[in-house]
């Protein structure tokens, strides 16, 4: 028999707070945290000193949305939820993803539909002490009138039974009823299952055609244009200091006059900027050009009615700096512009943004989180030189193989799930026990944020990315302003490129809608899978990348059970082979007949291997991709470069892939190896390469068009040889 603990000694109820008590109690608040706090009185708590996160937004409750009436009564389960912990017999029941202490938007997600839920017994004149089972179903009836995902409608449930649960832990209850949920199951409470869940796996890969040239952009912002722009922005930075400084001189009048007044005689462009959607004067830009004062500027204006004359004859603002940049061969800018910098400086912040995201494979707050100097040069051994990762390279078109480039590691954190000892959520992450590994694009862009922010700094810094205004905002940029970024980046491309007259590098819209932030990991993926050496790999090789990632005790998660990227790289693999499996069994169905050493073993596996039909993958599938991939020997991957398919066996593979690796090198396929498969339709893609590139050899010099002829040669033998053994299924079995 079992007695209750007296409230006194139970360590999981609080003692009553007092209007002056802190909405945060101190043992809540980390060592590096200086935001300021609130008391328990105040009409707005700040959830600031609980959030050590640069990417997450200092989030804050407002009393005013709460009913005067039931006011009070809520307080006080909220307060208990930001400085208490729900009991572990509570959350035995609740799963393993149940946490004693959430994040800091969990709690005010949490309070938001607490909140909703107040209003709603107020409407009715009903108080906390009034949700009885009988309230509780009738709230819940209503609440779905809205329209609902299923996955939103658990969430929401969830968050009502911990107003329940933290109820229990106030030192007041205000006597909420356990929700009949909570007791019965929620299955029957829910909307329909007609909404689409949620997680990393439903999110779908941006289009080949929006990453290809997003991508060629981004490239070309961070190694062709980074120079120019930061040298225009140093100088705008200059002459801004200068206008700032300057005080109204004789001497400054002169030269503004002789300067201004043979442009506005002569029907010349005026320096001009916009402000508010108007044109004005460029008035910065002429003080700090001629030495004057801004009142000197503005007077000067004002008595010569150069108002009117730059609204007629609006002219741009050069400063003298190099323009080393190009596009097609020629200068990207006949000169670099005092008012257009601030808008590139922005937009070369969103490249490098684009570069990291895409092709580290990070969590878009993980890529927020890094700091200048997370990525160092190698250092020397022994005084002998940098260390040398070597990086596996792709060969070249004419067989000659890369030099051997060098590793470089990103050191940085991870925020997702990390918890404390006692499953306490943990704001600021932790290190990740492995660094990531950055191919040579990455350590360009990472070198160009580092020149945009202080030495130890986050790299996407929300005050030094605010440009021009640096208002020193917190930590990094967040989601939304970097989701709006990446859009006024396409739309800045797609304007350069039409007046450049180069429509191959518009960036159409994506099928799927926005960009934003969470698709640049899924595609790294998705074209690692199935793309390895596709539209998308441009100058990127994806040899490089895949060999990178396979290396799974190097740069998986250090810790909390996850693999990082490679869950997503799992789950895009499986479904790929998924895919060729169906393929395949449907070529045979059509009467094609295969060949090739592993011909019977493809048969077995297009067999017995599921069709996958749709997009929507739960959370849970990354265990089952993985399972399914190890099975040795009848996964199937396709490769549409070598026009063949792999029957992966790990002892047969002639692409050297690495100890315990499920997946072939296909960048590296060899021929004669025991795994190749190849059907009727590889043959005739093989046929018509070879057409092609006979054509194109009648266009480039002999020695090179000898080497393209031999290689068109090849392709036909190899499908001449296919078409001498191949067989049907029916044959083969």
């Amino acid at each position: 028999m079992t007695t209750a603990l007296d409230p006194a000694n139970d360590p999981y109820t609080l003692p009553l707070p007092t209007p002056d008590t802190p909405v945060v109690l101190p043992q809540w608040i980390s060592r590096g945290n200086t935001h300021r706090n609130a008391r328990y009185q105040d009409m707005v708590w700040p959830l600031a000193p609980l959030i050590d996160n640069p990417s997450t937004s200092l989030g804050r409750i407002h009393w005013k949305n709460c009913p005067p009436p039931l006011r009070e009564q809520m307080r006080l389960p909220v307060w208990t939820m930001i400085n208490g912990r729900l009991r572990p017999t509570y959350l035995k029941s609740r799963g393993p993803r149940a946490r004693p202490r959430t994040s800091p938007s969990d709690m005010l997600d949490s309070c938001w539909e607490w909140m909703r839920l107040a209003r709603w017994l107020h409407m009715r004149r009903l108080t906390l002490a009034d949700c009885t089972e009988e309230t509780w179903r009738s709230y819940i009836s209503t609440r779905w009138d809205d329209g609902i995902s299923r996955n939103r409608a658990e969430e929401t449930i969830s968050k009502l039974t911990d107003l329940w649960a933290f109820d229990q832990l106030s030192p007041r209850p205000a006597g909420v009823h356990r929700p009949p949920w909570d007791i019965e199951g929620v299955d029957d409470f829910l909307p329909s299952a007609s909404g689409t869940t949620r997680g990393e796996n439903t999110t779908e890969p941006l289009d080949p055609q929006v990453l290809g040239p997003l991508l060629v952009w981004a490239i070309r912002f961070v190694d062709d244009f980074a120079d120019d722009i930061l040298t225009a922005w140093a100088e705008r930075c200059r002459l801004s200091a200068l206008a700032a400084s300057n005080t109204s001189r004789p001497g400054s009048l002169a030269a503004l006059r002789d300067y201004l007044l043979p442009l506005a005689r002569s029907g010349a462009l005026i320096p001009a900027s916009q402000a508010r959607g108007q044109t004005a004067l460029a008035t910065s830009y002429i003080a700090g050009l001629t030495g004057a004062s801004i009142d000197q500027v503005s007077r000067f204006r004002d008595t010569h009615g150069l108002a009117a004359l730059v609204t007629e004859r609006p002219g741009p603002c050069p400063l003298e700096v190099p323009v080393t940049g190009r596009i097609e061969g020629k200068p990207w800018r006949e000169h670099m512009d005092f008012i257009e910098v601030a808008e590139l400086m922005r937009h070369l912040g969103t490249a490098a943004m684009i570069i990291c995201l895409y092709l580290t494979g990070m969590r878009p707050q993980e890529v927020m989180g890094l700091r200048s100097g997370c990525c160092p040069d190698p250092e020397p051994v022994n005084g002998n030189g940098p260390t040398r990762h070597l990086i596996r390279s792709n060969s070249t078109a004419d067989g000659s193989d890369d030099t051997p480039a060098e590793r470089r590691l990103i050191r940085g954190r991870h925020y997702k799930n990390v918890t404390d000892e006692d499953g306490n959520y943990i704001s600021a992450g932790e290190e990740r026990a492995v660094p990531w590994v950055a191919i040579t694009p990455v350590v360009h862009a990472i070198r160009v944020l580092e020149r945009m922010v202080p030495e130890g700094e986050l790299l996407l810094s929300a005050a030094h990315h605010d440009i021009p205004f640096q208002r020193g905002h917190h930590g990094a940029l967040k989601h939304q302003a970097l989701r709006g970024r990446v859009e006024k980046f396409v739309a800045w491309v797609n304007r350069e490129a039409k007046a450049l007259d180069l429509p191959q590098q518009i960036v159409p819209e994506d099928p799927h809608g926005s960009i934003g932030l969470a698709r640049f990991r899924r595609t790294l993926a998705w074209h690692i899978a199935r793309r390895p050496g596709g539209l998308v790999a441009l100058a990127i090789q994806y040899g490089h990348m895949r060999t990178v990632l396979d290396a799974r005790t190097s740069s998986a998660y250090g810790s909390r059970s996850r693999g990082g990227i490679h869950s997503e790289l799992d789950v895009e693999t499986a479904l790929a082979a998924a895919d060729t499996a169906a393929h395949l069994r449907d070529r045979m169905a059509a009467g094609e007949k295969i060949s090739g050493p592993a011909a019977r073993r493809a048969i077995t596996a297009a067999a017995t291997t599921p069709r996958f039909e749709g997009r929507i993958v739960p959370t849970t599938f990354a265990k089952k991709a993985t399972k399914f991939l190890a099975r040795d020997g009848v996964v199937l991957y396709d490769n549409p470069d070598a026009f063949l398919i792999c029957a992966f066996k790990h002892d047969n593979a002639l692409c050297e892939p690495d100890p315990g690796a499920t997946a072939p090198r296909q960048y590296a396929c060899q021929q004669g190896c025991g795994n190749a498969v190849r059907t009727d339709t590889h043959a005739q893609q093989m046929r018509e390469k070879a057409d092609e590139i006979d054509l194109k050899a009648a266009f480039v010099p002999e020695k090179l068009a000898k080497r393209m002829r031999r290689n068109a040669d090849n392709f036909r033998k190899m499908a001449d040889a296919h078409g001498a053994t191949a067989q049907t299924a029916e044959a083969l079995t």
